[in-house]
């Protein structure tokens, strides 16, 4: 069965050209990805700020193009797509962010988010038939119409107006949902229910999900495989629970070394030592992006960015201690 959604290759890279004197700058560096609809998965792309988990998400939204390599969908190039087509894409692809209130309008009720969607795609033929749907969405995420769809967005709390955002998205019944960082903005108990629905999204509805996060709890809770992006590179893949109990990469057991112990009496140094990566990010450097805080750095990582090497299973790491 051909992917879902593939990823060939893709660069992206913002500024250098002829008006600037400096190097284009690599957000995201020769990046894979196949994502299949069936069965319905989980995939965590998670890393630091910066890393540029989401310049891929504006990338297969179709917020940006890339500047190489392709994005393919049901084997179609996002970019020679015509107007039926993206149509298409647009409904079968959904996205969640991690600040619902950006996506409000303030102006308008609840319903006129939902009316919007029902008018562009046509989901129902008349008034009621749209009720209907609308109230199955806002039930799947432990909401009810009588109570929210005449409020404004002021009035919702958070947590609400994130579980609109995903009853949005779920009335669209998509294939795959794009979730940027969707509870980094909410409580610990909030957070808890919407891991909880996307769960449910998956295992009853067949939804998969790219869960774009710098939480490795969360991404360790929910997610079947995962990606840890360093530096617009990919870093290490493979199987969530096996990445984070066993990191092969230095930087990715760096990452998971940095999450505090719950003791007390174990005191978390919270200095910042961190030497100046970006000029290992530019077009014109080739070394290990890491190369500067990595322990086991050899010669040849700064002169060659590693290519992934698979390991055991579906892993695969981005370094040259995993060579044969």
């Amino acid at each position: 069965m051909p992917p879902l959604l593939q990823i060939n290759n893709v660069t992206m890279a913002y500024g250098g050209g002829l008006l600037s004197s400096d190097p284009p700058f690599i957000a995201l560096d020769s990046f894979n990805l196949d994502l299949y609809e069936s069965p319905a998965r989980i995939t965590t792309v998670a890393g630091e700020s910066g890393s540029g988990k989401t310049t891929l998400a504006n990338l297969i939204l179709g917020f940006a193009q890339p500047t190489e390599g392709r994005i393919l969908y049901k084997g179609i190039d996002l970019a020679q797509m015509d107007r039926t087509q993206r149509l298409a894409y647009r409904k079968e692809v959904q996205a969640i962010f991690q600040d619902p209130y950006d996506v409000f309008n303030p102006f308008y009720r609840v319903q006129h988010t939902f009316n919007l969607v029902m008018r562009r795609f046509a989901l129902a033929q008349s008034k009621a038939d749209a009720r209907v749907l609308i109230e199955e969405a806002l039930n799947v995420v432990g909401l009810r119409g009588e109570e929210i769809l005449e409020k404004y967005p002021h009035q919702l709390s958070g947590g609400q107006r994130q579980r609109v955002m995903v009853a949005r998205a779920y009335l669209l019944r998509p294939r795959l949902i794009v979730a940027d960082e969707p509870v980094s903005a909410v409580d610990a108990s909030l957070r808890a229910m919407i891991l909880d629905i996307m769960l449910r999204l998956r295992d009853e509805h067949q939804i998969s999900f790219l869960y774009i996060t710098h939480d490795l709890s969360t991404a360790y809770q929910i997610g079947d495989d995962m990606v840890v992006l360093f530096q617009g590179i990919t870093a290490e893949t493979g199987d969530t629970a096996e990445l984070i109990e066993a990191p092969k990469h230095p930087y990715v057991q760096e990452l998971i070394n940095s999450i505090p112990v719950p003791d007390p009496k174990d005191k978390w140094d919270t200095a910042i030592r961190l030497p100046s990566e970006e000029s290992m990010r530019t077009k014109e450097a080739a070394g290990c992006r890491f190369y500067l805080r990595c322990p086991q750095r050899m010669d040849r990582c700064l002169k060659t960015q590693p290519a992934l090497i698979p390991i055991d299973g579906d892993r695969s790491v981005a370094c040259f201690l995993y060579e044969q």
